[in-house]
């Protein structure tokens, strides 16, 4: 059986993403959102979630490139001096494994940020976090511990096959030697955990350049099994926060296009969602 979710990141960071969000939901395949507490148009978003009960949203984590939930003086390790989390990524994956203190704000953090969903009064429909740092082991671990109390029952582990991307339009993205091995170790952790995992992710490799012909590409290749295409659609890219280069409406577009529902109707999957 062939089960396909797609999902909006970062819903809740700006109004442009919230209106393609719901643009996306109810004029073309869009099926599921990931919602981003701290975002600045939290409730916008949920508003609009409010108004589409077909749309299942889940958590869209942020412990990098955003503000925390929690006041910053309560992770001060996490942060910079305006606030804001740190963007050195690396640096910060060692204290998170190294350090202690850094330890107990991270837990302190994503408690936070769950408690704040759970405020929203939605239905958590699934867990992923923001440049995927729930890939870092430690992350992981305590994601699931806390996630556990809030109804944490699916999440996202990028496991993409690079042969469908060749197939689609000729990319020969590089093998994903950063993120595939902790990916595939996080599906194995959290599926022996009883969570709903995907068997395969597309989104990493066209991350911000989902076009309509790719993403019609990778629901007609879509083998059988669950899953999930992500995608960042906006109605244009000027807001705080955007990350430099992505189309933002391009992949709206590739939402809404009529080529992208026939080849799900051609493909013969189920659109859905984690829950």
């Amino acid at each position: 059986m062939k089960r396909l979710i797609i999902t909006a990141d970062d819903f809740g960071a700006s109004t442009q993403v919230n209106e393609a969000v719901e643009a996306g939901h109810r004029r073309g395949v869009l099926t599921a959102a990931s919602l981003m507490v701290s975002g600045p148009a939290l409730a916008d978003a949920v508003a609009r979630a409010g108004r589409l009960p077909g749309l299942r949203v889940g958590l869209h984590l942020v412990l990098v490139e955003g503000r925390p939930v929690s006041p910053p003086s309560a992770v001060s390790d996490l942060v910079t001096p305006d606030g804001r989390f740190r963007t050195d990524m690396a640096a910060m994956g060692a204290d998170i494994f190294f350090k202690p203190q850094v330890r107990r704000q991270v837990a302190a953090e994503i408690e936070a940020q769950f408690d704040a969903f759970a405020r929203t009064g939605l239905r958590l429909d699934h867990v992923n976090a923001h440049k995927h740092y729930q890939l870092h082991p430690t992350v992981a671990g305590l994601l699931l511990r806390i996630g556990r109390r809030y109804g944490l029952a699916a999440s996202r582990a990028p496991i993409e096959p690079r042969a469908v991307l060749a197939a689609v339009d000729g990319t020969r993205a590089p093998p994903a030697w950063l993120t595939a091995p902790w990916a595939r170790l996080l599906r194995a952790r959290y599926r022996a955990a009883g969570l709903t995992m995907a068997d395969q992710v597309f989104g990493l490799a066209w991350s911000g350049a989902m076009t309509p012909a790719r993403l019609s590409g990778l629901i007609a290749g879509t083998g059988e099994g669950l899953t999930e295409i992500y995608l960042h659609p906006a109605t244009d890219g000027d807001f705080d926060g955007a990350a430099p280069g992505y189309r933002y409406a391009d992949e709206l577009a590739a939402l809404l296009a009529p080529e992208t529902r026939e080849a799900v109707r051609a493909s013969g999957a189920e659109l859905c969602a984690f829950s």
